[in-house]
């Protein structure tokens, strides 16, 4: 159930640079969690209104839910690993970069009519 959402002031890439950066990341995802890729969503949302640090120069704001206990080791890897991911995929700067990560309890997490408490 990991759940990768990447919003960017910045502008889209094409259709298939947009698919592959999600399907590297999803890749990616599973791997720092040790679960199924198939399990994994990711989402992407372009031409969002933001700024950071009081410009409205290019950012990117991502949040990652998992549910179970991310180890500050392993948000520590993801932090870097997406941060360079974002910036040679979208040229959003690493500094300009903020990064969310959620731990989700297993009954606030539904799917296929049920959760997975």
């Amino acid at each position: 159930m990991p759940l990768m959402q990447v919003k960017t002031s910045a502008a889209a890439p094409d259709k298939a640079a947009v698919e592959g950066m999600l399907k590297q990341l999803s890749a990616k995802l599973a791997g720092h969690l040790g679960k199924p890729e198939s399990y994994v969503m990711t989402a992407f949302e372009a031409d969002v209104p933001m700024t950071f640090g009081g410009t409205t120069d290019p950012v990117c704001y991502v949040e990652i839910k998992s549910i179970g206990n991310m180890k500050p080791a392993q948000t520590q890897a993801m932090s870097e690993d997406f941060c360079q991911e974002i910036e040679q995929a979208l040229g959003v700067p690493a500094n300009r970069t903020y990064i969310e990560f959620a731990d989700a309890e297993r009954a606030m997490w539904g799917w296929n009519g049920s959760t997975f408490a």
